[in-house]
């Protein structure tokens, strides 16, 4: 996770705050047991962190969280779940038919701080992590 933390101090807050918010969200991954986190990154359109639950046999995750690059002055994070591994009770998110590697799912678009939204998301995060067992 080298990688992962660099970019994470490499990073220069903004206004927005979303790397804080990346931030909380990454320290609640950390805390999911049998929890595997992998970093794709590919500058200048996203950095990628894909929580898998190591019991998981058919996903190579239960989650994505994208901060996405398009422009590194004012990054915005995109979390996605496959449809069924989570509810969405406040229908804070947008179905995105095929959206998540060729399947459907909800996707959340945090563009700032907001941290009734963070907490959310990491309600989403603990339900998709429960419901990713296999």
């Amino acid at each position: 996770m080298k990688e992962l933390e660099t970019f994470i101090d490499n990073w220069n807050e903004t206004d927005s705050k979303t790397k804080q918010a990346f931030i909380q969200i990454y320290e609640h991954l950390k805390t999911l047991e049998d929890t595997t986190l992998e970093f794709h990154a590919r500058p200048k359109v996203s950095y990628s962190l894909r929580p898998r639950h190591n019991s998981q046999k058919n996903r190579s995750l239960f989650a994505m969280v994208d901060v996405i690059d398009d422009d590194p002055d004012d990054r915005w994070l995109s979390v996605c779940f496959y449809g069924e591994m989570i509810t969405d009770p406040e229908e804070a998110g947008d179905l995105i038919p095929e959206g998540l590697l060729g399947e459907d799912g909800y996707c959340f678009d945090l563009y700032e701080y907001n941290k009734d939204e963070i907490r959310y998301l990491k309600q989403r995060l603990s339900q998709a992590h429960e419901n990713a067992k296999e």
